[in-house]
């Protein structure tokens, strides 16, 4: 039986050691869950698709996620595009990255502006370079080689980050991650390293969750006209203060 050599952290091996994970098997597992994912990315005919068909083709992606890789499909069928003028039926990792930008408004674009990384930049970037890459065979609309290693990338990230979905962030992490494709090469050139970028889609996802539970908690509250919960939210207001002031004293 062939032998594949997996390279893993000093840390993690440690700890793997002292787990006494069974890596053979659990590597196993693992890639032939991979395999079949890319397999059935890469079989994605995208201009037979429409949205209920790519949903039930990728059904962990999100509505945006899969808005984002119609509109990166749509992005390589336009005749403007070099790789399209070509022949080349190929959805590459320009393409998805442009669908990113495109869909306008995901998680993946506040990610960029943490790190820095205008859009618009990207948008012009993407201008400047051939997009074409090895994947297409003429005929049928598919995804890229590279294109589809970032998508496999993409829920691998998900997966690493315990979500049981794939969103855009996702799949800006999947391009990052993926060594050969234009995407991830244009991002990495504007500044878009792969820890930074993870660090920040966790930051911006706890954000959000907040965001998130503190609006239902606003619209579940009683009415502030309410004289007892009035008296209960100042209390509240004057201990956070206190505390937000005991601890710059302490500090």
């Amino acid at each position: 039986m062939p032998k594949i050599n997996v390279y893993l952290p000093d840390e993690l091996a440690e700890a793997v050691r002292e787990a006494g994970v069974p890596v053979s098997a659990v590597c196993q597992r693992a890639l032939e869950q991979a395999v079949r994912r890319i397999t059935a990315i890469r079989e994605t005919v995208l201009g037979d698709l429409d949205d209920a068909a790519l949903a039930a083709r990728l059904p962990s992606f999100t509505a945006r996620a899969r808005t984002a890789l119609r509109l990166a499909a749509d992005r390589s069928a336009d005749p403007a595009d070099p790789a399209s003028a070509t022949g080349d039926a190929a959805v590459g990792t320009g393409h998805v990255l442009g669908g990113l930008v495109a869909e306008g408004d995901n998680l993946a674009l506040h990610v960029l502006r943490a790190i820095e990384i205008e859009p618009d930049r990207v948008v012009r970037e993407l201008a400047a370079r051939p997009l074409a890459e090895a994947g297409g065979d003429g005929a049928a609309r598919h995804f890229s080689a590279p294109a589809a290693g970032a998508l496999e990338l993409a829920v691998t990230e998900a997966t690493a980050l315990g979500h049981n979905y794939v969103g855009c962030e996702h799949l800006l992490l999947g391009l990052i991650a993926e060594p050969d494709g234009t995407g991830g090469q244009l991002l990495r050139s504007l500044g878009a390293e792969l820890r930074l970028t993870r660090r920040a889609v966790a930051a911006a996802l706890a954000g959000y969750v907040h965001l998130r539970a503190t609006q239902a908690a606003a619209q579940a509250a009683p009415p502030a006209t309410d004289p007892v919960m009035a008296a209960l939210a100042t209390l509240t207001e004057r201990i956070e203060r206190l505390e937000r002031q005991n601890r710059q004293d302490t500090a």
